[in-house]
């Protein structure tokens, strides 16, 4: 059940999130926009909600070989509707996978009838490993670049926020497992207090003792390390995130190629990872802030029509954003009346 102040803050952010949808596509033409839209090729629409299929297909089974490690294997299908659960979350909450993530362990967890910990660990875990191929088309595309075209400002841009990423991100992780009991203590005696006090407000609940705290947190920490030391579940895991990539960039390039324009595979590497960095924004999803960003890289790299750019790009998160978040609303919707 939704909260009214969480709905409200909801219903807040996809205001503000379709507002500056609108004000793209403003900027761009609303006529010369639909023109573009109108023309784009029918079976290739088809082709394109099929790879998105295949993108949450491929995503699920990278959670479906991490639940298995961890010990919560749930079926093939589960886990792909349980990814799309997840991704609904992460659709519909500020800060993109950070905001939707608590929500996402608990879909999780009651899924595959394990532990909260266990879930957070899943979904971290997931996360984590979709980190590792997006860099590495990333630097793929960029590289390409470098020998072909004269970096414009964007793609400047999108080439520091890449490095910084692939330099910033590992760094962080490396310091945080090294220091996890640090964190646990900081964690601990932040989160007892206030935990203590909503104990007392809210009736017949008590609040968890400090022990119960930290053998939760153990509890997560012992998952993601189980994860951390399967070679064979790692690689299977990153086969299939590398796999929903793919799929996420092919549904660009179709999106592309249906209003008639075939454009170099290094554009949609270069512009889906970048672009996904952009669902940090505090737009539910990143709404709005992932358009904008794609469609800057596709224009500074393809040099097409600004109305062709944006049609392709709304055609390409009409896909890849609503498609689950749809099919995700239903599990959520499923999972919370258990």
């Amino acid at each position: 059940m939704i909260r009214g102040d969480d709905l409200r803050a909801t219903l807040i952010g996809f205001a503000g999130a379709l507002c500056v949808l609108a004000v793209l596509v403003w900027g761009v033409g609303i006529d010369k926009t639909i023109d573009a839209l109108a023309g784009a090729s029918l079976p290739v629409l088809l082709g394109i909600v099929a790879i998105a299929i295949c993108w949450l297909g491929a995503w699920g089974m990278s959670l479906h070989t991490v639940l298995r490690v961890l010990g919560a294997p749930i079926t093939v299908p589960a886990a792909v509707l349980v990814f799309a659960g997840a991704t609904f979350a992460n659709n519909v909450t500020p800060f993109g996978q950070a905001g939707g993530e608590p929500v996402s362990a608990l879909l999780i967890s009651r899924a595959s009838d394990s532990e909260y910990e266990t879930g957070l660990a899943a979904i971290a875990s997931v996360d984590a490993l979709n980190f590792v191929p997006s860099i590495g088309l990333a630097l793929v595309g960029l590289g390409y670049f470098t020998t072909s075209i004269t970096f414009g400002e964007n793609l400047e841009y999108a080439t520091i926020a890449v490095v910084a990423f692939a330099i910033v991100v590992p760094i962080a992780v490396v310091l945080g497992w090294r220091n996890r009991y640090r964190l646990e203590r900081i964690a601990v005696d932040s989160l007892a207090p206030l935990l203590q006090r909503l104990g007392e407000l809210v009736p017949r609940r008590s609040a968890p003792s400090r022990a119960a705290l930290e053998g939760r947190i153990e509890g997560f920490f012992t998952a993601v390390e189980r994860v951390a030391t399967n070679p064979r579940g790692l690689v299977f895991a990153l086969v299939f995130s590398t796999a929903g990539w793919v799929g996420l960039a092919t549904s660009l390039w179709l999106s592309l190629f249906a209003l008639g324009h075939t454009v170099s595979p290094a554009v949609v590497l270069v512009a889906i990872p970048t672009g996904a960095m952009a669902s940090i924004t505090p737009l539910p999803g990143g709404l709005g802030g992932v358009e904008a960003v794609l469609g800057a890289l596709v224009l500074a790299t393809t040099g097409l029509p600004l109305a062709t750019v944006t049609a392709a790009v709304l055609i390409h998160r009409g896909a890849t954003y609503l498609l689950p978040t749809v099919i995700g609303g239903g599990t959520a919707a499923v999972l919370a009346d258990r």
